[in-house]
């Protein structure tokens, strides 16, 4: 997820509820990504969302402004954002064909925590104590989830951490570009590039699908776009502050969508894994906030 702190957000309840759409939105994003996994490859899959987001942006934002959405001033930064967004695709939904929907995505909400982490040797930001304390600990609840014995200690969980750590790279290069170019060219050219790349690789992993899953790999990528432009109304709304607690609202979503569609339900030890990344996430962003 991307934040943008805008000023004047005076709607908070409006807010918080565009949010809570959006992170229901990417949780079924998610849980149709990990259904599809088990029929299709994921280069289909997430070629699927790519086009379908950047056909949609194209309809959207093209009448609206013209080729001018395109213009870069960083373009090699883009194309790397592009990639490493791309990466979280490829790694995310390849997790989910081993491991539970819920644990995959507490697995990826460690990005906020690694974020705070590179900023330090990529940005040369300084942290505090206090934020390298809650890092640690969410690192702690990450082992508590795929503690030895347990049925998550096995290398596939290096796929979601692995994700995590390109989300992170992710939301740096957002964060950076932020400066110089719009949130929509940003989007629209992250959109385009990963459908250029996917779509190179695509045909030597085609598979004609259902009607049924051809209509999921539609709704993929709207879904996927979707929540993006609801997050980005969300933030107009209300503060980034006040909103960073419900984006955890991803986690319970994905719990129950595991259950309803994949009859999976987190052990007790997976929770307390689960609630110390949330508060350790929370905390980071705390920290964040007083200084």
């Amino acid at each position: 997820m991307t934040s943008l702190p805008l000023s004047g957000a005076n709607h908070p309840f409006k807010g918080i509820a565009l949010m809570v759409v959006a992170t229901f939105m990417f949780a079924s994003h998610d849980a149709m990504s990990k259904y599809l996994s088990g029929f299709y490859p994921i280069i289909l899959i997430v070629w699927a969302r790519y086009l379908v987001h950047t056909l949609l942006m194209a309809g959207i934002f093209l009448p609206q402004s013209g080729l001018r959405v395109l213009r870069t001033k960083r373009p090699g930064l883009q194309v790397l954002r592009a990639l490493c967004l791309l990466g979280v695709s490829l790694l995310f939904t390849s997790g989910l064909m081993f491991i539970p929907l819920a644990e995959a995505t507490s697995v990826i909400f460690l990005a906020p925590l690694l974020v705070t982490a590179l900023s330090v040797p990529l940005l040369g930001e300084r942290v505090s104590l206090g934020q390298w304390l809650a890092v640690s600990v969410g690192f702690v609840g990450v082992l508590v989830i795929v503690h030895p014995g347990g049925n998550l200690f096995t290398p596939a969980v290096l796929l979601p951490f692995s994700a995590a750590f390109c989300f992170s790279l992710y939301q740096l290069l957002t964060r950076r570009l932020s400066e110089v170019d719009s949130a929509t060219t940003s989007n629209f050219l992250a959109g385009l590039v990963n459908t250029l790349v996917m779509s190179a690789l695509v045909p030597f992993f085609w598979h004609v699908p259902s009607l049924t899953h051809g209509l999921m790999m539609l709704a993929l990528g709207g879904f996927g776009m979707a929540a993006h432009l609801l997050l980005t109304h969300a933030f107009r709304h209300a503060a980034p502050a006040l909103l960073a607690p419900f984006g955890y609202a991803q986690i319970i979503f994905a719990g129950l969508l595991g259950m309803l569609v994949f009859n999976h339900t987190p052990d007790s030890t997976t929770l307390i894994g689960i609630l110390i990344i949330c508060l350790s996430g929370l905390a980071a962003a705390w920290q964040t906030r007083r200084r």
